[in-house]
């Protein structure tokens, strides 16, 4: 191991995992890099648009902005983690339901961020469903096929946590 290199572990997806890395180095490279997930993409680096999001410890972060220390003894959900096995989660049938993915750089972070909205408010508006998809940049639908699919999810599921714990943790 390198002097400026330490060893961080937590969980993702359900496993647990131990990485050496810069304690600084962002979370967004060491899940793709390392760890092989590379369903959290990058699009602007900078926190703008929402591709890299995944959940820690339940809460919504963007990856590319989070070093890799201070997911130390979290647990993570990133999109490789969001189905059961083979069963899609509900966000992700709404999403192909809907014709919610085109390119597929945005559509991880907006999946992450739909599964959240539905932790903390699964009888949203749909004035709560935009704020919740807020921090999520689609340069290919216009939006409304997502938020279709996001209102179908929160109407179909208003308890996610029971039909979909690795989500939920």
């Amino acid at each position: 191991m390198s002097e400026s290199h330490v060893t961080i572990s937590f969980t993702v997806n359900g496993e647990s995992v131990s990485v050496e890395a810069h304690p600084m180095a962002r979370l967004l490279d060491v899940l793709r890099q390392q760890l092989h997930l590379t369903g959290t993409k990058e699009g602007c680096g900078e926190g703008e648009c929402g591709a890299c999001a995944v959940l820690v410890d339940g809460e919504l972060v963007n990856s590319c902005l989070t070093p890799v220390l201070q997911v130390e003894g979290a647990s993570l959900t990133t999109i490789e983690g969001v189905a059961d096995g083979g069963q899609l989660h509900a966000v992700q049938e709404a999403f192909i339901a809907h014709g919610g993915a085109q390119c597929g750089i945005c559509t991880p972070g907006m999946i992450l961020a739909a599964i959240s909205l539905q932790r903390h408010s699964p009888n949203a508006t749909d004035e709560e469903i935009k704020v919740g998809l807020a921090g999520n940049l689609c340069r290919c639908t216009g939006y409304m096929k997502i938020f279709e699919a996001v209102r179908q999810a929160l109407t179909a599921s208003a308890t996610p946590a029971a039909k979909h714990p690795k989500a939920s943790r």
